[in-house]
């Protein structure tokens, strides 16, 4: 499972998302996210769908990375389904012995709750898979730009946190060459109870520290040599600028939160209460 995590990494293409301003790529990320939790009733559940779906197409990234980003969260999702079927009550008993209680509520909620981390993760990926680390640390660095007022390091913190998501494949690549260089020595990671796999562990997080110091350690001194400044007098070679296709997405997606709304109003919160 660890060799699917694809979080932070990009997928070179020329689809329109490529092409979009990656300051307007992340409003609009955060806008569908918002859309999520306003989401009532499962029509207004299936606009979301069709809206990620349409965002895969248009995306034209490889349905094999998107189903990669899905895995790493299915127990995530089944424990939140399972809790939805036990706790939640209302509408007709499908299941009722003994101390086993599930009504068709508790059944359509876990689905609806389901559907909903899925499309979260689907669309945040598309982020990341469609722009690369460089633009993606001068969208944060603008749109952060505000907190400069309040003498705020934005340049530092969005390079932080840039390089904090682009080195996640990089970690997981070197979990996977750890874990296989303890297995050739004959350590047992898969096999015994629970504590037993936890002290398993031991082996692998402590080379995984020491070779995460390390790599950090040689960038410092990688950016150091190349005079690498952030904030004031920096210059960049690509300058970022809204065109028409951003604000003509914008205006798409602006229906479709409008949209959520009034099936919202319409049909009424009929599942989550």
């Amino acid at each position: 499972m660890i060799k699917d995590i694809t979080i932070g990494q990009y997928f070179n293409g020329n689809s329109l998302l490529h092409r979009l301003d990656a300051r307007m790529k992340i409003i609009l990320t955060v806008i569908f996210i918002v859309s999520i939790f306003l989401c009532q009733n499962f029509w207004s559940l299936g606009l979301m769908l069709l809206f990620t779906l349409v965002t895969v197409t248009i995306s034209r990234v490889p349905l094999k990375m998107v189903f990669k980003s899905i895995k790493p969260i299915a127990i995530i999702v089944v424990f939140t389904s399972l809790l939805n079927i036990f706790y939640i009550k209302g509408g007709t008993p499908v299941v009722d012995w003994k101390f086993i209680h599930i009504t068709s509520n508790g059944l359509f909620t876990a689905l609806f709750m389901a559907l909903r981390i899925i499309c979260l993760v689907v669309v945040s990926s598309m982020l990341t898979y469609t722009t690369t680390p460089t633009m993606l640390t001068d969208a944060i660095e603008k749109l952060l730009s505000p907190l400069k007022v309040f003498k705020v390091p934005v340049s530092t913190l969005a390079m932080m946190m840039t390089l904090a998501l682009r080195f996640i494949p990089t970690l997981v690549d070197e979990i996977d060459r750890i874990t296989n260089a303890q297995k050739a020595r004959g350590a047992n990671l898969d096999d015994g109870n629970f504590m037993q796999r936890i002290k398993a562990l031991v082996p692998i997080i402590v080379p995984l520290f020491v070779s995460s110091i390390r790599r950090a350690i040689e960038l410092a001194d990688a950016m150091d040599c190349r005079c690498y400044t952030g904030g004031p007098g920096r210059t960049r070679m690509k300058q970022m600028k809204f065109c028409l296709r951003d604000f003509a997405t914008l205006f798409v997606m602006v229906l479709f939160v409008a949209g959520i709304v009034v099936l919202n109003m319409y049909f009424g919160a009929v599942l989550v209460k």
